[in-house]
């Protein structure tokens, strides 16, 4: 028996319609039809356009009746409609007054701001029709994806070893010798390599829906085009980049995703996205009308008095997040990444942001963070903040968490690149970092840290060892973009170099970098490419460079074998280490008799903590009754920054324990690290010699 409301009660130029449902907002297949539903709070009149696919006209324009409207919704169900071959979007009527905050017209083609897929863009760099006046249009899926009983893998915090990558980057280079080179299929090829590395947590860029063509210019000093290519920029939340998917042009790019998900799941590895949810692709009063601005412009962003956008961004306009509307958005959005892509949690592009009420001022219990934090469907995902914003808002430390948010901690970063520079100011703060950070978050715990040296954002690890200074000028923007302090050293010689001891120089300082990280406390997150010594020649801004600028090098590694090495077995050391993972801030005497960390100088147990010192030893000892382990374990670092050779003191063990060697980044392979089953027990007992900037870590058996 028919339901009553999948009978049709008007009719518009021989299409069949009624009044649709609210919820949910945008478009849903429904029995019989689709339910179409979309708010606008100030617009007077709205109506639905649709076009058969990839067709510059409409072939249905359709008003939404007055008693279609419920509150500040327009919905309506439209009957016997090819959901497979079409594309639609709105027209919305109202007031324009820019000073007001009104930017209405009725001539505008706007695409829904809940919109599953996206045309437009289906192919990457392909360049589109740009006389047609509705470039990114929204598009209907029918969700018949098979999980075969995935989830989220909802591995512990403390247990995580994450991956930043870039889609397109990560096996876009002709060395990738995938399949689909620069998609979400050629991922799934590298998945043995990710496991063979070791890392079970894969953070990708932004993959919403964006235009890579926006802001696109030619280089005058490459002659080549520049993109988009970071993709910090959404068109909309809730679809896929089609450009991504090897299966774009066949609209089939969330199929492929979730696929990606799910043997990412098969083989252990986890999958957080990259969101940016601080603005938008629809730029400042001079940007295009694309979606937001024409739908309800007042509503979705953060207007001055005289109606001009907040720049909070750095980008044009700044989301007006704690408006209960965008709230409810953002938080609709990330719902259904996490229960319709199984996605395991998100990074917050510039999240203080989120934390701005409606004047721009910053709150102190912002409610869109706290709904997040508390939320039944996002209740098991992780949530990272990157937490500052391009306004001046710096909150590292001091992030509103409700216990469940981490941040990106560019004081680590920061600090670790001093030190490993030569700066001797920096112990104090290095204790601090190695331990979790307990003066940035003494009441959340280490795991509130994600530890990173290096990121999308600056130089690869190669290059903080190989440039005094940034070298932009590709981006076309005379080198004045990008960071100009980066904390870091060439070692006497600009860029690459054939000279061995300069070569060797930077391989271990690659390795002190590495070793430092993963015995820090807290979540690591690695750089994509940095395992092998990835280069961008200098380039710490290259958000525009879609080419081997950008673009890992899969040669590298091969040529650099000995950093994968190392870095794999650093990564299956801290794995096997419990004591280097921990949640809380133990300090004090375990079970194993010892504390849990301690601090050595050049003598054992005797550290000045106040000292201007580039040499500084850790020792941490993990009680089996603590962690469950089989032994106690103890775990020695010393670390030697200084331009000259030191002795370390070595804190006497427990009675029938010896000292070994686990790696020593002043040597070269095969003695710079040692298998787990096979390392090296020292021949004197009471002292370690370490050479110039150079690490040598222990460990009892």
């Amino acid at each position: 028996m028919l339901r009553v409301d999948t009978y049709p009660t008007h009719e518009h130029n021989g299409i069949k319609i009624r009044r649709g449902k609210a919820l949910p907002f945008g478009a849903t297949i429904v029995p019989g039809g689709v339910n179409f539903s979309v708010f606008s709070k100030h617009a007077t009149s709205c109506e639905l356009v649709l076009f058969k696919k990839h067709e510059k006209n409409p072939f249905a324009i359709i008003p939404f009746p007055d008693e279609f409207r419920i509150g500040n919704v327009f919905t309506m169900m439209v009957f016997d409609i090819d959901y497979e071959n079409i594309e639609y979007g709105y027209r919305m009527d109202g007031p324009y007054n820019p000073r007001e905050g009104f930017w209405f017209d009725k001539e505008e083609i706007l695409l829904d701001p809940y919109a599953k897929a996206i045309g437009g863009r289906e192919v990457w760099g392909k360049d589109p029709d740009w006389d047609d006046k509705f470039q990114h249009r929204s598009r209907i899926i029918f969700d018949d994806f098979d999980w075969q009983g995935d989830r989220p893998l909802e591995i512990d915090m403390k247990d995580l070893v994450i991956y930043e990558a870039h889609v397109r980057g990560l096996t876009k280079h002709p060395s990738s010798e995938v399949k689909y080179p620069g998609t979400f299929t050629a991922i799934r090829d590298k998945i043995p390599y990710l496991k063979e590395l070791g890392i079970n947590c894969i953070e990708l860029l932004p993959v919403f829906e964006f235009d890579e063509f926006e802001h696109s210019k030619i280089s005058k000093v490459t002659g080549e085009r520049l993109m988009n290519y970071w993709g910090y920029s959404a068109v909309g939340f809730f679809a896929p980049k089609a450009g991504y998917a090897a299966t774009g042009k066949y609209g089939m790019e969330v199929d492929e995703l979730k696929n990606l998900i799910k043997e990412l799941h098969k083989n252990g590895i986890e999958v957080i996205l990259d969101v940016v949810f601080n603005h938008t692709a629809e730029g400042n009063e001079k940007g295009p009308y694309i979606s937001y601005r024409g739908i309800d412009n007042k509503t979705y962003y953060l207007l001055t008095p005289q109606g001009y956008y907040y720049n909070f961004s750095g980008c044009g306009n700044t989301l007006n997040c704690n408006n209960p509307i965008v709230r409810n958005m953002i938080l609709d959005c990330l719902r259904y990444w996490a229960a319709e892509y199984h996605i395991d949690g998100f990074r917050f592009d510039l999240a203080s942001i989120l934390s701005r009420d409606q004047k721009g001022a910053p709150m102190v219990n912002p409610p869109l963070l706290e709904a997040l934090a508390h939320d039944p469907v996002l209740g098991k995902c992780k949530l990272i903040a990157e937490a500052w914003d391009a306004g001046g808002l710096y909150q590292v430390g001091s992030f509103p968490a409700w216990g469940r948010w981490a941040e990106w901690n560019g004081q680590y970063r920061d600090d670790i690149r001093r030190f490993l520079k030569g700066n001797g100011d920096m112990v104090g703060r290095i204790i601090q970092r190695v331990q979790g950070s307990p003066d940035l978050y003494s009441d959340r715990g280490p795991t509130a840290s994600i530890n990173f040296i290096t990121c999308h954002d600056g130089f690869t690890l190669m290059d903080l060892f190989s440039y005094n200074r940034k070298h932009n000028d590709a981006n076309g923007e005379n080198n004045r973009d990008g960071a100009d302090e980066n904390y870091s050293w060439n070692f006497g010689y600009e860029g690459p170099t054939d000279d061995y001891g300069i070569n060797r120089e930077r391989i271990k300082q690659v390795k002190n970098a590495i070793t430092i990280l993963l015995l820090s406390r807290g979540i690591p997150m690695i750089l994509a490419g940095d395992e092998f010594g990835n280069t961008q020649f200098g380039n710490n801004n290259a958000y525009c460079q879609d080419n081997e600028i950008s673009w890992l090098n899969w040669e590298l590694l091969e040529s650099n074998q000995e950093i994968f090495d190392y870095f794999k077995k650093m990564i299956e050391f801290r794995k096997k280490h419990p004591v280097l993972r921990a949640e809380q801030f133990k300090t004090a005497y375990n079970s194993s008799g010892y504390p849990e960390v301690s601090w050595h100088g050049q003598e054992a147990w005797n550290f000045d903590f106040g000292a201007s010192t580039l040499t500084v030893a850790v020792m941490f000892a993990g009680g089996a009754e603590d962690y469950g382990t089989e032994d106690d374990q103890f775990i020695y670092a010393a670390i030697n920054m200084h331009w000259e050779l030191h002795g370390f003191e070595l804190p006497e063990l427990p009675e029938g324990k010896d000292w070994h060697v686990v790696a020593n980044t002043g040597m070269i392979p095969p003695e710079d690290m040692w298998d787990e089953n096979n390392h090296k027990k020292l021949a004197d007992q009471n002292e370690v010699l370490v050479t110039a900037r150079s690490i040598i870590l222990l460990t009892a058996k």
